[in-house]
């Protein structure tokens, strides 16, 4: 594993790449207590009712080459529950195309966001896998800290009578089809995974999973191999960025919210940290690059359809 830089604190809740950027934009003390006092090790009790209450999770994970892929895992209410402050119990499993699916392992590494799009509370937990069987997965907690309401779009659920699809079918490529583009075009919210070290040598490190939004058409898709995606203020701890910043590999996952297909996307990040095209992004602080290398399109994967309510009050243009 490597080590921390020289300067940076090594009992912190962050690791290197998520101080080295805090250090860079002036947040860094600020920061770094902010986070010893709110990422714990447990999920309290608000938390833990929260997961129980949700009708799916959006999780991250690492393939045997140590590509990150986001997914979204789906049930009734209380599919999510917390036997104890430790861990999050999950009954369900992954479509089998889903790389999730064989990432799946006791001991691996996942990253979870838990979100309610209604009331625009979310909460993030990395942990790792402790038990699994053929109908659920437990994951003990290595962090869990809450996330503020930004640039969440409030939508209203519903399961669709048929339920889980078993016999979804995935079309795999390298690069992005005519619909794929079109999916992107009018997307609000996209999932970002991303990965650094492993949670089992470190607290701060492991597998992060992440919400991203914004009007439709902030994600401008370059051409069928390049997304640019604004990186707009945020909680400033920079966990996202700082994997990228030393693990640039990471999954991306769009949701159709009208017909439940996925698009979970391989890529390669490329942050941009200033000149003209950021100047020219309303509201962006910066730029992230996202540069394709794999595509898997499940038309109808999830069993939820989502109406739309409104947009983030806190989103600009």
């Amino acid at each position: 594993m490597t080590q921390p830089l020289d300067g940076f604190a090594t009992a912190s809740p962050f690791h290197r790449g998520e101080q080295a950027i805090q250090q860079q934009l002036g947040v860094r003390d600020r920061i770094e207590a902010v986070g010893r006092r709110v990422i714990r090790d447990v999920l309290d009790d608000q938390h833990r009712e929260f997961y129980a209450e949700l009708p799916c999770l959006f999780l991250g994970s690492v393939d045997h080459d140590g590509q990150p892929w986001a997914s979204i895992l789906a049930g009734a209410p209380g599919f999510a529950v917390s036997p104890d402050p430790k861990v999050l119990r999950i009954v369900a499993r992954p479509l089998p195309a889903d790389p999730l699916a064989h990432a799946l392992k006791v001991d691996a590494d996942i990253g979870i966001v838990g979100l309610e799009f209604a009331t625009r509370r979310r909460n993030r937990m990395n942990g790792v896998v402790s038990a699994l069987t053929d109908d659920l997965f437990d994951v003990a907690v290595t962090q869990s800290f809450g996330n503020c309401p930004k640039y969440i779009q409030a939508r209203d659920w519903e399961m669709t009578p048929n339920g889980a699809r078993r016999d979804a079918k995935t079309v795999m490529s390298t690069s992005l089809a005519p619909g794929d583009r079109t999916l992107i075009a009018r997307s609000d919210t996209f999932f970002i995974a991303s990965a650094f070290g492993t949670a089992r040598n470190d607290s701060s490190h492991g597998v992060d999973a992440s919400h991203r939004g914004g009007k439709p058409g902030f994600i401008n898709a370059i051409d069928n191999g390049t997304l640019v995606v604004p990186d707009f203020a945020g909680n400033s701890a920079f966990n996202t960025l700082g994997n990228l910043l030393l693990e640039p590999r990471c999954g991306l996952l769009f949701v159709d919210f009208d017909t439940g297909t996925t698009l979970q996307i391989a890529a390669y990040a490329e942050i941009v940290w200033d000149g003209p095209e950021v100047s020219a992004s309303i509201g962006a602080q910066r730029l992230i690059r996202f540069h394709i290398s794999r595509v898997l399109r499940t038309e109808r994967a999830v069993p939820l359809r989502w109406s739309f309510r409104e947009f983030s009050p806190f989103l600009q243009g």
